[in-house]
């Protein structure tokens, strides 16, 4: 296979994986045309992805890894080598480890419209110029049927599992719906079977912060010199107070000013260390995601739901035939237990799942060893045996 691929930033050749390569080597597939749900066709598709593991000799020892929003195909491992951040759910993966690498192979995909190596809005168009605006309108669907054209290419027929988080979740689902003769198991962390009104309504100020900064260029920017880092900025903003909760904000920073700052002294003189807190992370992000992928995947969260098109969300979670683990975060004011409550409810067979965490949403992110533990115990069961639900 001849590829080529166009993260955000840079350019490079990579290959598909082949047994022996090293544990997180990022891989590149051509998966060639992809006809949307809409209607439209995205052509010469290339996904990114990673593994860890052995590929055993039957080929049914694969767990695939979904990651959230602002996640990439690095979900453990340092920095560089062509990654911007280190792993996003490190201590998960390897020798040991609740995803242990003696036992299963571990896969992980950059999602389709991201910004870290699969095709997206910085990609190039058949034109040979970046995407940008013109970048169709995708859904949580056309991503997993891209991940399932890269299993496909693999030669992989099953999953042993698929895992995910948040935006994740949401993909871990549709997995399950979708392929139901492809997964034996499904973990959904901290999601939903569909976007809820206050899900798309949190998203909408995001949307329209990037959209209404200056030099948005309607999404054609890549060759203007700038980009709309403020309004990306913004939206990590508003995103990151739904990740966290009330008391833990309170707790940590209270109205203590930052260090050496006097938020009272005036308009722009001075933050409390709240603002500050929210300035990093919004700098951080904007620092290493392209506007236009936060774009795309927010318009895709806000098309989740499992039962469109299926005759509805109970007829279309009775035919998942995987065993379903759903875990939820007690503070989760963002994707609340009430969710995961009436997703297990209506599943054949499912495992409910709460963890406890004072970080709210972000609780499947940090809590790892609730995480973990939740993650030994779906793969320890056989497939079709006994499901327990856990406190």
């Amino acid at each position: 296979m001849t590829l080529t691929v166009e993260p955000w930033g840079t350019r490079r050749a990579g290959g598909a994986w082949r047994p022996g390569d090293p544990p997180g080597c990022r891989s590149f597939l051509e998966i060639g045309d992809l006809t949307l749900e809409r209607g439209s066709v995205l052509p010469d598709v290339v996904v990114a992805y990673e593994t860890w593991g052995t590929l055993n000799a039957a080929r049914d020892n694969v767990v695939l890894v979904e990651h959230a929003l602002t996640g990439d195909s690095h979900v453990v491992g340092p920095a560089g080598e062509g990654h911007p951040s280190p792993g996003w759910w490190e201590g998960l993966i390897g020798p040991g480890r609740p995803l242990d690498t003696s036992a299963w192979f571990v896969v992980a995909t950059n999602v389709l419209g991201g910004c870290q190596g699969t095709t997206g809005p910085a990609s190039a168009a058949p034109d040979g110029r970046p995407w940008g605006g013109r970048f169709p309108l995708i859904t949580v669907r056309d991503q997993v049927r891209a991940e399932a054209a890269v299993l496909d290419r693999l030669g992989i027929e099953r999953l042993a599992a698929v895992i995910g988080g948040s935006m994740g979740g949401m993909r871990a689902l549709e997995w399950a719906v979708g392929f139901p003769e492809r997964v034996q198991r499904c973990v959904v962390l901290a999601s939903t079977a569909y976007a809820t009104a206050d899900q798309i309504a949190w998203c909408q100020p995001q949307l329209l912060a990037i959209r209404q900064d200056p030099d948005f260029c309607d999404g054609d920017y890549y060759d203007a010199g700038r980009s709309p880092d403020a309004g990306l900025g913004l939206a990590r903003r508003i995103a990151h107070i739904t990740y966290r909760t009330e008391r833990e904000l309170d707790d940590r920073f209270g109205r203590s000013p930052q260090a050496g700052e006097d938020p009272l002294a005036g308009p722009g003189r001075g933050r409390f260390a709240v603002e500050s807190y929210l300035d990093h992370h919004a700098g951080k992000l904007a620092r290493r995601f392209d506007a236009n992928s936060y774009l795309v995947l927010t318009e895709a969260m806000n098309s989740h739901d499992v039962g469109r098109g299926r005759g509805g969300l109970a007829a279309a979670l009775a035919t998942v035939t995987a065993d379903c683990t759903v875990v939820s975060v007690d503070t989760d004011r963002l994707y609340p237990p009430r969710l995961s409550d009436e997703l297990a409810a209506l599943l054949p067979r499912a495992a409910r799942v709460e963890i406890s965490s004072p970080h709210g949403h972000d609780g499947f992110l940090l809590e790892e060893q609730q995480v973990g533990r939740v993650i030994r115990e779906a793969l320890r069961r056989p497939a079709g045996g006994p499901l327990a639900s856990q406190a």
